[in-house]
């Protein structure tokens, strides 16, 4: 049972250790900066000499507290942005790579369903999502208290765990694409501008009167400076995303089980 699933996660483990040392060491370097940018500057009247669209695209609520710091620059970009375009892309490689070189009708003539192939691929992206969750916030609270700042244990382990579905609604998005089409660099390239695009959106109209515009972005239900700044746990955003994520790997199951493969 998983054996798939373990086959490909296997493979992910050295991508994914590399992505958590760099952006364990982007963190260290950001928390680093901080005393000193902090001290010289305040970086709250810098930042509000912004657009609004600014602080909403990149979630700033402020910058002069180590959690304020770290939202804005470390998840709303890294977490928020990178990480959830890496996780598209990761996914929309699934499936059509597989088709596109003529492996899937190989592994199709084994006893195992269309639906646990699809199932068992979507799973392997839990070794990524596991390295990363595990080792960056070790990495942010290590450096928070080397400089004597350390930031508060519950709203960190809080801010990953509530990106999980999150990274996982994203990675379902990746995941139908892979199943539409039979070319791994279209499917990627779909799933990176769908994602980019809602968070485009989103960033655009959520303070506006077309806020309604943004439904259905990954981002509206995902806010680390609410989390590391105020202590705000949004759960009903967090069980959205974690409905939308399975809802598309169901959908791409169904899709996959009823397509021909060219």
């Amino acid at each position: 049972m998983f054996e798939l699933a373990r086959y490909e996660g296997r493979h992910r483990i050295k991508g994914a250790s590399v992505l958590a040392v760099g952006l364990s060491a982007l963190a260290a370097l950001y928390v680093g900066m901080f005393p000193s940018v902090s001290s010289s500057v305040d970086l709250d009247e810098y930042v509000e000499a912004f657009p609004a669209v600014f602080r909403e695209a990149f979630g700033v609520v402020t910058l002069n507290t180590i959690e304020g710091f770290l939202a804005a620059e470390l998840y709303a970009f890294g977490w928020v942005l990178l990480l959830g375009l890496y996780f598209a892309y990761a996914a929309a490689g699934l499936v059509a790579d597989d088709v596109e070189r003529g492996r899937m009708d190989l592994l199709l003539s084994l006893p195992v369903r269309r639906s646990r192939v699809v199932l068992e691929k979507f799973l392997s992206l839990f070794v990524p999502l596991a390295v990363l969750n595990v080792v960056v916030p070790i990495a942010v609270y290590v450096a928070t208290v080397l400089i004597n700042d350390p930031i508060a244990v519950g709203d960190l382990l809080a801010v990953h765990l509530l990106s999980v579905p999150y990274l996982l609604a994203t990675a379902g998005v990746g995941l139908l694409a892979s199943v539409v089409f039979d070319r791994s660099s279209v499917a990627q390239r779909v799933a990176l501008g769908a994602v980019f695009g809602l968070y485009l959106v989103e960033s655009v109209v959520a303070s506006t009167d077309y806020a309604w515009l943004g439904t259905l972005a990954p981002t509206r239900y995902y806010d680390p400076s609410a989390v590391l700044v105020e202590g705000t746990y949004d759960l009903g955003g967090t069980a959205a995303l974690a409905v939308a994520a399975v809802a598309l790997v169901v959908a791409s199951e169904l899709w996959f089980a009823r397509r021909d493969i060219n």
